[in-house]
């Protein structure tokens, strides 16, 4: 997903690197299997009724609007690096302890820039993650330990505290 004009769009080090790494497999991998694709497909004959040429140029189409998409939000964001993150404030590209006191219950978060939700919501050492422009990412943005925020949520409000702060 594209950036919006004059939105700044945050993004960790360790995301861009993920969907740079992405971008580089399909145009690369990608492309040249789909080509495959397409050639097989010709050598079926008339085009005018071949179903799996058909297939594989509406598969080439979303590949080529996958990789352009990739490239306008790797080619627009704002690039957060660990050095970067000021640990006293919850930014992008923390981990936050929040508790919810009328459910006794805490919970871990990441928080990351949205574009980097297109890939796995769980971080590589089992943390959930959360982008900065949802409900509870926008709340907690800015604050610090011990801070309490009302979050709005579908299903009403939420209190919760911010315990702790992490890299």
């Amino acid at each position: 997903m594209a950036a919006k004009k004059n939105e700044a769009s945050q993004m960790t080090r360790s995301g861009y690197e993920r969907l740079s790494k992405e971008l580089t497999h399909l145009r690369t991998e990608r492309r040249n299997e789909v080509a495959r694709k397409l050639e097989e497909a010709r050598s079926f004959g008339d085009l005018s009724e071949n179903a799996e040429y058909a297939a594989a140029k509406e598969e080439q189409a979303q590949l080529e609007d996958q990789i352009l998409r990739l490239e306008a939000t790797l080619s627009t964001v704002t690039v957060i690096d660990d050095e970067d993150i000021d640990t006293n404030r919850v930014s992008i590209g923390l981990k936050v302890t929040l508790e919810d006191s009328e459910r006794g219950k805490s919970f871990t978060y990441e928080l990351v820039g949205s574009e980097e939700l297109s890939g796995a919501a769980v971080s590589p050492e089992g943390i959930q993650r959360i982008s900065q422009k949802s409900p509870v990412g926008q709340a907690i943005t800015g604050h610090a330990v011990g801070d309490e925020v009302t979050v709005k949520i579908p299903r009403g409000t939420r209190k919760l505290k911010i315990t702790a702060i992490e890299r």
